[in-house]
Formats: structure tokens, C-alpha cells, sequence
């Protein structure tokens, strides 16, 4: 029997629906009285233990979300992706993050051929590479070695390598291998970000790693013939070929830029950009700083996720379970953000009244053209979000390269102009076919518009606009308590946790310093707290002084 074109019209949908009632009449606090939900709300792989018994949800609701993803064919578009199967229809690609973690003799498919190889063929040579930079026997056009490494990229050529690298920036093995060495990156187009990345860096130490794909991505490049110029000026054109490398696939376009071809690392049609921190996007980079033997333990562990992905039931799968949980969370109990927290956040009116709507908002953004390479997705064909659009008319640091069409400030201020009308407008089907789009294609070419949006645009940003800026909105958050009638200015939603971390901080105390058990706690939190202090038995009862070595 064919499936029905929309999941939402699946019984198990409609059964999750139905369910959705009994849940509305239960209560964590109740729930977490029974011993046994929570314990089968528990799953532990390699290390790692996923509690979700805080979850509004019971086993029952469990078992429901599991046949959701029976009706929607999970496991096999699961396998689907692993195979190499074409499952991004609208660029006909395979989806094969998963391979470029892969052990050196797996077998991975795409189009018929072992993509495993071709991987660990640039692994290889970013060892190399990422080697003969960190001893020195790489050096720039001035024979100095190249310590400092700034890498050029946006969306996910930057978001995840900096996600592992402030991860990494604090642990004492990477701490060690990366001593003596910086990594910075560029990713906004506003000059500002060009200037905050090379302050205090020396053209003569400095590797640029540009990365992208075609080597056409317009605030990449900018930003990468910004630092050409910054490295020429210092030590002339030829000393490009020495200090800049490139991660892409267009290597025409790459020696033209003044990089040699040998010094670029390729990534395929298959890495999607947001997946892409484990191959050459995030591997060289990341190496230059903390060596490829600190990156290949980070590769291995996402790998181990893969297989466990792969193979294990849906009962003891940690991702497929945070998958479905959301799923849960999002479209049937309406909940469209994890965390919000600032002090509109009220359920509550300020007499003590409980209100019978929400307030407050869920507030996100990003510098520049960085967002729209992360959520202008969304607010352009996902959730309608208003939005507000800070510009100013004059940079703090403009730039300014001859034979471009514009300056860098005019490059970042032309989004800021355009944006909104996108949102207003949208485009429709009849634009589309009007310009010859396929028709598979339209319905996911099409934007509604009719999205709310605000602009602000402000002189310069000296310390008088700031100030402006930021009393703009401190009063726009009193007015909208006013209207509400709940109070803007205290946080009582921030004591309570802070009061039961109190009771664990004492309970920790004693379990370390007189072997007491762990007591008073539900039966979640006793197992956690019992796991955590089993693991970190070796840590002294009686604490010597000890401080950062960072």
C-alpha cells in the first residue's frame, strides 16, 4: 500500500494526536515517581548516557513515536543514505558525511565506486601538509615559520570547525599540541571581522586556508582577496603561492587566485556544507593547530556514532530517539524552541494572575551575512519569525579594493537592504515558470512572503549609537511588560534550579569526602549522580589547590 503523500495523515500521526490529550493531564513531577519509565528512559553507547525521562512523555507515547517512524520508513532511508542512494532529490546528490570518518577499509558507495578511498587520499595529505607547517619545514616567503592560521569560510565552512576548535581550545592534550600557535576565523563579510582577525597577527607567520567549494562564494572571496591584498602589501604578490592554501573542488579558479593548485584539498558534490567539519572544511584547518593526530580521535568518535546510528534499534538508538523526541516536542506540543530565557519569559501576570497567552519572545541573530547561511532558511520558507534589521551607514573599519564593483561595507550593507523585501515580497509560482524552473523544482524555489520584518539604521556605531541602540531596547522590552502586565525586571525562573544544585552540591560533598550514599533524589537523578562520582572516584577527598595550566 502506497504511503500517504504527508506523514501527517499516517494513523500513527493521528494516534500521536489522540495521545496528545492523556499526556496534557500528566505531570513530570508525577512521572518521575515511577522507577521504572525512568529507567527505560535511559541508553547508554561507548560511553555515553542519554536520559530523556524528563521527557513529557510515557513509555506508551515511546512506543507511538516508534511506529511513526514505521509509517515513515526510517530504517530504510536510513540505509538508503548509508548506500549512497541519491536521497538529496533536488541536487541529486548522495548525503555521505558518514564516509569521510569512515576506517580506511570501509566501503562506501556513491555512484557505484568506494568513495573511502578518495577520502583518506586527502586525510593523508592534510597529515602531510598540516606536518610539514607545524615542524617548520613549511615556511613563508620570508623563511619564518607559519604559526598563526586564519581560515576563510562561512555557513558550514566555518560554523562547525569553530563549534570543535572552542571545544577543543580547553583540552589538555590539544592545549599542548597547539602551544605556541593560533587559529582564528573569518567568516563575515563586514570589515570589521577583517580587522578583528588580523589584529595582532604578522603576514610573515600567517597561512590563510581559504574554503570553498566553487571558490565563487561572494563574502569567501572577498574576504580572501581582503587578506591577498594584506599579505601582498606586506611581502609582496609572489608570496601568496606561500601563505594561502585553499579547501574547493574548482582548481581553475584557484590557481587564478594566485594559490597553488598542489596546496588545495578537495571535498565532494556529496559533503552537504552543514556536514562538512569532517572533511578538508574542518580537518586541515583544525590540524594546523592541534596536529592530525588530536583531529583523528575526533573523527573516530563521530564515526563510532555512525555505526551505532546504523545498526541499533530504535529502543537504544541515542540519535533517533533525540530525533523523535523533537519531532514530539515540535509538532504536537507546540513547543518551537528548546531554551528561552530573559525576563519577558512570564507565565504570569505581575499580580500573580496566571495568563491565558504566551509572552515573551525567542531572541536570535547573527553579524552580517552570517545568517544566511544558518537560519535565513527558515525564516524565509520555515516559521514565519519577524525579524530586525540593524545597519549602520558608516563602518568602524572600511575597506576598500580597487577594481571592485564596491566596498566591503557596501558588499554587507547591500544584504541589509535587500533582505527585507525578500521577506515582504517573496516569489511566487508564476515568477518561477516565468523563468523556465522545472517544475519539480518550484515548490521548493517558492516563498510566500508576507513575513514581518523591522530596519534600524543607525550613523556610525561610535559610543553614542551604542548607547542609543541599547536603550531603544530596554524600553521596548518595558513597554511590551506594560502592555502585558507582567513585571520586566526580575528573574525568578533562574532561582529554582540554582536552589537544587545547592541539595546536589552537598551531596556530593559528602559522597567524596565521607563515602555517603546518594540519597533524597529521584531515581534519574540518583543514577546519574552515582555514574558521575563512579567515574571521577579518583579525584582526592581532600582537595589540594589546583589551577588552570592553560
Amino acid at each position: 500500500m502506497a504511503s500517504p503523500a504527508l506523514i501527517s495523515d499516517t494513523e500513527a500521526w493521528k494516534d500521536l494526536k489522540g495521545h496528545l490529550e492523556e499526556i496534557k493531564k500528566t505531570h513530570l513531577r508525577d512521572l518521575m515517581k515511577d522507577a521504572e519509565r525512568c529507567k527505560s528512559m535511559m541508553v547508554e553507547f561507548d560511553g555515553v548516557l542519554f536520559d530523556y525521562s524528563r521527557q513529557r512523555a510515557t513509555l506508551e507515547t515511546v512506543d507511538k513515536l516508534f511506529k511513526l517512524a514505521e509509517e515513515a520508513n526510517l530504517k530504510e532511508k536510513i540505509h538508503r543514505m548509508y548506500n549512497g542512494e541519491h536521497i538529496n532529490t533536488t541536487e541529486n546528490r548522495s548525503v555521505l558525511h558518514v564516509a569521510l570518518r569512515a576506517s580506511r577499509d570501509a566501503v562506501i558507495q556513491s555512484d557505484g565506486k568506494n568513495v573511502v578511498p578518495e577520502v583518506w587520499n586527502v586525510l593523508d595529505k592534510i597529515q602531510e601538509f598540516s606536518e610539514r607547517v607545524r615542524s617548520g619545514s613549511w615556511v613563508g616567503a620570508t623563511g619564518k615559520a607559519l604559526k598563526d592560521v586564519v581560515a576563510i569560510g562561512i555557513g558550514g565552512s566555518f560554523l562547525g570547525p569553530l563549534f570543535v576548535h572552542t571545544a577543543l581550545q580547553t583540552d589538555p592534550e590539544a592545549i599542548e599540541s597547539a602551544r605556541g600557535r593560533q587559529l582564528r576565523f573569518l567568516a563575515n563579510v563586514d570589515p570589521i571581522d577583517v580587522a578583528r582577525n588580523i589584529t595582532g597577527l604578522n603576514p610573515e607567520t600567517t597561512l590563510v586556508v581559504v574554503v570553498s567549494k566553487t571558490f565563487t562564494t561572494a563574502e569567501t572571496m572577498l574576504n580572501a582577496r581582503t587578506l591577498r591584498e594584506w599579505i601582498s602589501a606586506a611581502l609582496g604578490p609572489s608570496a601568496v603561492a606561500k601563505h594561502m592554501v585553499a579547501v574547493s573542488t574548482n582548481l581553475t579558479l584557484v590557481e587564478k587566485f594566485g594559490i597553488d593548485p598542489k596546496n588545495a584539498f578537495a571535498f565532494w558534490d556529496w559533503v552537504g556544507g552543514r556536514y562538512s567539519v569532517c572533511s578538508a572544511v574542518g580537518v586541515l584547518p583544525l590540524s594546523l593547530q592541534y596536529g592530525f593526530s588530536v583531529v583523528e580521535k575526533f573523527l573516530k568518535g563521530a564515526s563510532s556514532i555512525d555505526q551505532h546510528f546504523y545498526s541499533a534499534q530504535y529502543e537504544k538508538n541515542i540519535p533517533v530517539l533525540l530525533g523523535l523526541l523533537s519531532i514530539w516536542n515540535v509538532s504536537f506540543l507546540g513547543y518551537p524552541a528548546r531554551v528561552s530565557m530573559e525576563s519577558n519569559g512570564k507565565g504570569v501576570s505581575i499580580d500573580g494572575v496566571q495568563l491565558p497567552f504566551e509572552a515573551g519572545e525567542i531572541d536570535f541573530g547573527e553579524p552580517g551575512t552570517n545568517g544566511q547561511h544558518s537560519f535565513y532558511q527558515l525564516i524565509h520558507q520555515g516559521r514565519i519569525i519577524p525579524c530586525d534589521f540593524i545597519g549602520v551607514v558608516k563602518s568602524q573599519q572600511p575597506v576598500y579594493l580597487k577594481g571592485e564593483v564596491v566596498s566591503n561595507h557596501d558588499e554587507l550593507m547591500s544584504n541589509f537592504f535587500a533582505q527585507p523585501d525578500a521577506l515582504a515580497y517573496g516569489k511566487t509560482p508564476e515568477q518561477l515558470h516565468k523563468e523556465n524552473v522545472p517544475p519539480h523544482l518550484v515548490p521548493h524555489k517558492t516563498f510566500s512572503g508576507n513575513r514581518p520584518s523591522l530596519s534600524l539604521l543607525l550613523p556610525s556605531l561610535n559610543a553614542y549609537n551604542i548607547g542609543q541602540l541599547l536603550a531603544i531596547y530596554e524600553h521596548r522590552v518595558a513597554v511590551e511588560g506594560f502592555i502585558w502586565g507582567i513585571n520586566s525586571f526580575d528573574q525568578w525562573g533562574v532561582e529554582l534550579g540554582k536552589s537544587l544544585a545547592t541539595q546536589v552540591r552537598k551531596q556530593l560533598h559528602a559522597s567524596r569526602t565521607k563515602g555517603e550514599p546518594v540519597e533524597g533524589f529521584n531515581f534519574s537523578t540518583t543514577t546519574l549522580l552515582t555514574r558521575y562520582l563512579e567515574a571521577s572516584a579518583d579525584i582526592p577527598s581532600d582537595l589540594p589547590t589546583l589551577l588552570p595550566r592553560i
